[in-house]
């Protein structure tokens, strides 16, 4: 196990979509090629395609961590926070108080959130059981972040299940966020820090939406590998 943020091997910005984004990262990984105690869990959407490939190239398991930003109600893109799976609530104090945001205002997009949380819950795993994360290896990948406040609760939400080993590997952020999340989880993979960030798909030639589709295909196909080991 190690602390902070690794030294990795890159190629050039921008990157052509998130599986190149995907195929990056894995080279970064190698050293958990086939290990059984390996999970992969995406944030969805955009996260998904990025975790597909690692998954896949890695030999691991494939699954999601639910999480949603709280955006300003003013400015949605802004994330006063975050809320993941199991009751997990984050906050970015800074914009808190910058904003002057009250109490009632984060419980409120925070339930409405939650709800989304809930969809996504039924649509994407249709009762499958979650996986146990106890003792595990977990890396955690998204297609990039900003403040990092959806990974923190991610982060946080694995922690609170007794990982053995939490990895958080995205191939684009702020130098701060990625020097934050070093102090939060064992290890982050991060290939690129470009200063100013401003917007993750700036650095995507592709950079489409994720559709609801898209991740299904993904989540089952990995599925179906595993169910028939």
């Amino acid at each position: 196990m190690r602390n902070g943020h690794d030294v990795d091997r890159a190629g050039e910005l921008p990157l052509p979509d998130r599986a190149a984004a995907g195929q990056l990262l894995a080279e970064n990984l190698e050293e958990y090629r086939s290990r059984p105690d390996v999970i992969v869990l995406a944030l969805p959407r955009g996260g998904v395609p990025v975790a597909a490939v690692i998954a896949d190239a890695l030999g691991a398991r494939l699954d999601l961590m639910l999480v949603r930003k709280l955006g300003l109600p003013a400015h949605r893109e802004l994330a006063m926070g975050a809320i993941a799976a199991g009751g997990i609530r984050v906050l970015n104090d800074d914009v808190v108080r910058m904003h002057d945001v009250s109490v009632a205002t984060i419980d409120a997009v925070a339930s409405t959130e939650a709800r989304e949380l809930a969809r996504r819950d039924q649509a994407y795993r249709a009762g499958r059981p979650w996986p146990q994360l106890r003792g595990q290896c977990v890396i955690l990948v998204d297609d990039g972040l900003a403040t990092g406040a959806t990974m923190r609760a991610a982060v946080d939400a694995v922690r609170q299940q007794q990982a053995a080993e939490i990895v958080v590997a995205v191939p684009v952020a702020p130098a701060d966020t990625v020097r934050q999340l070093a102090h939060l989880a064992d290890r982050v993979v991060c290939p690129f820090t470009p200063e100013p960030l401003y917007a993750i798909g700036q650095w995507y030639v592709d950079f489409d939406q994720t559709s609801d589709e898209q991740v299904l295909c993904l989540l089952r196909r990995a599925w179906a590998r595993e169910d028939a080991r």
